[in-house]
């Protein structure tokens, strides 16, 4: 999209099932598992660009030897730093050591990173601070192996206060309130309770705490620890973590709200954010990869046993449509195939804002995310223009001659790449007239190729804020001196925050919201801002169960029309000499383009959880109070 926005992480798991020594054989390294975590985790670098962890466990390792490693970076390329920084101390324990080489056994006990358990994550932070803290994966210490805890998700928890206050309840003292923190105290505080309970057990059948330690192991029932830990979240995640003793599991939120991906075969458990991810990686056809279900968790035991176990009762699948429009890569077979039908479906609304005028038109597209939405749209497109040139023959049929015929025939449609992205340019001045200026040239735009009689067609993802199509797009196109430039979002519009993982807290952030105030005024009804308000201030010391979303009211006198119109004129100033239209995506569309992810509370409002309401509800106050607090 050409708004920057903040947005999802990713996660990468590994689980080796065979001895380290067949991968040796078998592959010619016995850090096959290190390899492909450094694949799986660079195939997800569009999920993060703040930070990456890496976390490995070794099983089956004497008292007194080190079984768990971790790394974190908050450099610029923090998966290249890890991986750098792994890389150099393999190599220097080897080359210190040559002995090694050939002894697989020696390389397990003596040389970090190396093991059977593998979790990485890649971060883009929607809270907080970018320091070495805030990264994952986190981890939870103990001298008893079964009680340590490493833990790193793709999440966002709407009702953080809650599980904060809930953990000073058990006792326990947080250090802070990151939704990070609370949820791994949370599983630590039920882990520690299970290996308690398990302990006395097995000490009144006459075990030793030694004898004790492998049967703790054995009998560890991580879907009940799992079950308890989660019956307060309320957000969307998939949360991966692994006990020191070797358990790992993943969990999925009940309403499939943020993706999860895993493989199985007779070598090797992975799980990951993505399903081209594990493809590419491990050379996988398209249905060996088996989609998570919400509300479930696959659960790896220290003997190798993988089960999916039913954790929350799932809700009414809601994932997450941003994946398929934006966030996920275009490169899975399925969201490859919505993303066209995303610009396909748009072209009706298209065609009419050209007066079907295929001819003196281009297409493009902007940025290059928007590629594949594109493709979509120049196909609905050819569609058109083949069924004018049908058209214009049947007309000319009675005197259509060989040249005339030819003339129909040559007309093409006319596609260009009109706009690149300077990426040597940074707009790190936060000085609005000097901000503004720079943000004006991150694009260059292709001369010569638009005349003035022309429509200019750009698709893009998303537009959220507008800021960048109103401050540089726009206005670099109008340099073209097109007649009309016609933007057009294959999302719809964008009209409440998002408290699921995307960086969208602020409501007057977002173009629709504003578009919808400044309608309120023309129609002298902008009291209704003020009666809302009141209606959310009184929302405030309910449960969150009892919290609705009555910032739908500011949007329920206005058409989609209205309001595109309305943003229409917001992105365009004065100095812009060509009319400017925007279209968006239909909610009816979204769902027909993308009817297995139907999460479309940024749109509609209608959020997927409770939590979701008490987030618009603060929102609207802070916007109304003129608080630039976040609003979870």
């Amino acid at each position: 999209m050409s708004d920057a926005i903040k947005h999802e992480c990713g996660i990468a798991q590994v689980r080796l099932l065979k001895p380290l020594e067949y991968y040796k054989e078998k592959y010619g390294t016995a850090f096959y598992g290190v390899n492909k975590m450094y694949l799986l985790m660079e195939k997800q670098h569009n999920r993060g660009q703040d930070g990456a962890g890496f976390a490995s466990i070794k099983l089956n390792v004497q008292p007194g030897e080190r079984y768990i490693s971790r790394v974190r970076s908050n450099q610029s390329q923090p998966i290249q730093d890890i991986f750098e920084q792994i890389n150099q101390r393999i190599n220097d324990e080897m080359q210190q050591h040559p002995e090694y080489a050939d002894d697989v056994a020696l390389q397990k006990r003596k040389i970090p990173y190396l093991g059977e358990l593998f979790l990485g994550h890649v971060r883009y932070g929607t809270f907080g601070k970018n320091s070495i803290e805030s990264v994952h994966p986190f981890l939870r210490q103990n001298n008893w192996m079964h009680r340590n805890l490493i833990v790193a998700g793709n999440f966002n928890m709407t009702n953080v206060n809650q599980l904060f206050n809930n953990l000073i309840k058990l006792g326990q003292h947080p250090k802070e309130k990151a939704d990070t923190v609370t949820i791994m105290e949370k599983i630590g505080h039920f882990l520690d309770s299970e290996v308690r309970k398990l302990y006395k057990k097995l000490k009144k059948e006459g075990f030793t705490k030694q004898e004790a330690s492998p049967h703790i192991a054995e009998q560890l029932n991580v879907a009940k620890i799992l079950k308890k830990s989660s019956k307060d979240w309320d957000g969307g995640y998939a949360i991966a973590g692994l006990m020191g003793h070797g358990d790992s599991f993943v969990l999925r939120d009940p309403s499939g709200i943020r993706p999860c991906y895993y493989y199985k075969d007779d070598e090797v458990v992975v799980v990951a954010s993505e399903r081209p991810v594990i493809q590419t990686v491990f050379n996988l056809n398209f249905e060996d990869i088996k989609e998570l279900d919400p509300g479930h968790a696959i659960i790896t035991k220290k003997n190798g046993e993988v089960s999916i176990k039913k954790i929350i009762e799932p809700l009414e699948r809601k994932a997450c449509s941003f994946e398929r429009i934006y966030f996920s890569r275009g490169s899975d077979a399925e969201i490859y195939k919505e993303r066209k039908m995303l610009g396909r479906l748009l072209m009706p609304e298209v065609l009419k804002a050209i007066n079907y005028d295929t001819i003196n038109t281009v297409f493009s597209f902007i940025p290059n995310t928007a590629e594949t939405s594109f493709y979509g749209m120049v196909e609905a497109a050819q569609d058109e223009l083949n069924r004018q040139k049908n058209e214009a023959i049947l007309e000319e049929k009675e005197t259509l001659t060989d040249e005339r015929l030819q003339q129909i025939l040559e007309y093409r449609l006319r596609t260009e790449k009109i706009a690149i992205k300077d990426v040597k340019l940074r707009t790190f001045i936060t000085e609005d007239s000097s901000r503004d200026d720079l943000v004006a040239h991150v694009y260059d735009v292709t001369y010569g190729v638009v005349k003035p009689e022309d429509n200019l067609v750009i698709i893009d993802d998303s537009i959220v804020r507008g800021t960048t199509l109103k401050k540089s797009i726009i206005k670099m196109m109008d340099r073209l001196n097109p007649k009309q430039i016609v933007v057009v979002s294959s999302a719809p519009q964008i009209r409440y925050p998002d408290c699921y993982g995307i960086d969208m807290a602020r409501l007057e952030d977002l173009v629709a919201f504003r578009a919808a105030l400044e309608l309120l005024k023309e129609n002298d009804n902008y009291q209704l801002v003020e009666e809302v308000y009141n209606k959310c201030i009184k929302q405030v010391d309910l449960e969150d169960k009892e919290v609705q979303n009555f910032v739908k009211e500011i949007y329920d006198s206005f058409t989609d029309e209205q309001i595109s119109e309305k943003i229409s004129e917001l992105l365009s100033e004065p100095t812009v000499k060509a009319n400017v239209k925007v279209i968006y995506q239909s909610v009816d569309n979204l769902h027909k383009a993308c009817p297995k992810n139907l999460g479309d509370w940024y749109f509609t409002g209608d959020y997927p959880t409770p939590g979701g309401n008490r987030v618009v509800n603060r929102a609207f106050i802070n916007f109304f109070e003129g608080n630039k607090d976040r609003a979870y």
